[in-house]
């Protein structure tokens, strides 16, 4: 990987100087999303970069990447790095034409050209099988799709093979499977959606606050909706927010630590565990 970044990257340099554009090249590794002054460290020179008209060339750090912590694959940098920038849309290519009602092969099989990001899961549509030359697939795709069109992004999944495809996308031609995106979430809630790595512990809730939670109504989650606790958690940790069945409903980031919730229960103006701004539901 060492040896193979220096000659990759002398490769992008060549291609994008024979259109004039420098290029600068970002090796990341799943730590740098996962706290926060790191992410926004990263989000500063990727913007700093772009308004000096650098194009980023982003890439797992594979060096000293460790295995537990290696991204899925490539798709699941693209939609990090595009829910971090917030940008419009986030176009991911493949080998073949988008997401199809069945296995692509066959004939029966239709392309689906858009899809809600509310649209119920596709697993069942969608072929297991992975790329020959990487770590994902199609299944892994769609799931990242879906993610970053629930933050506000327009996502495309289209065939990269495709004559002019990225142009026939920008200037709005129907071109792949195409995920509508859900109303646009903050800068700070994106950023607790891509700290799902982080969550160790998980916070169970009840009826009522689980009702609360899922409501049109912004609501925080308050000590008094927690049944239990898996495991432990301190101040501004990343956890899990799950309902009485097991259930994971989203994420958030927490107020205060797990030691000081049986306190916060008692009090008559109960402080926030999770408030609404830190919080990211699925």
């Amino acid at each position: 990987a060492a040896v193979g970044q220096v000659k990759l990257i002398s490769l992008y340099a060549e291609i994008f100087k024979e259109f004039g554009l420098l290029c600068a090249q970002v090796l990341v590794t799943k730590e740098d999303f996962r706290d926060r002054g790191h992410y926004l460290n990263m989000k500063n020179c990727l913007e700093a970069l772009l308004k000096n008209g650098i194009v980023p060339v982003v890439n797992e750090n594979d060096v000293v990447s460790v295995t537990e912590l290696m991204f899925t694959d490539n798709d699941e940098l693209a939609g990090l790095v595009s829910s971090m920038l917030g940008v419009d849309r986030l176009i991911i290519l493949s080998n073949v034409d988008g997401i199809f009602t069945g296995n692509p092969k066959e004939p029966h099989s239709e392309l689906i050209s858009e899809i809600d990001y509310k649209q119920p899961n596709l697993e069942q549509y969608i072929s297991k099988e992975k790329s020959a030359f990487g770590r994902g697939g199609m299944l892994t795709k769609s799931k990242i799709a879906h993610k970053v069109a629930g933050l506000g992004i327009h996502v495309h999944i289209a065939n990269g093979k495709t004559d002019g495809v990225l142009t026939k996308i920008l200037s709005g031609k129907r071109e792949g499977t195409h995920f509508l995106p859900k109303k646009n979430a903050s800068t700070i809630k994106r950023w607790v959606a891509n700290a799902e790595g982080l969550a160790k512990t998980a916070i169970v809730i009840d009826e009522g606050a689980c009702k609360a939670l899922l409501s049109e109504k912004p609501t925080s989650l308050l000590p008094v909706g927690v049944k239990n606790i898996e495991g432990s958690f301190s101040k501004g940790e990343i956890v899990k927010i799950k309902d009485s069945s097991g259930n994971v409903l989203g994420l958030g980031k927490t107020q205060f630590s797990s030691d000081k919730l049986e306190e916060m229960k008692t009090e008559n103006r109960q402080k926030e565990l999770v408030h609404y701004d830190y919080l990211y539901l699925y």
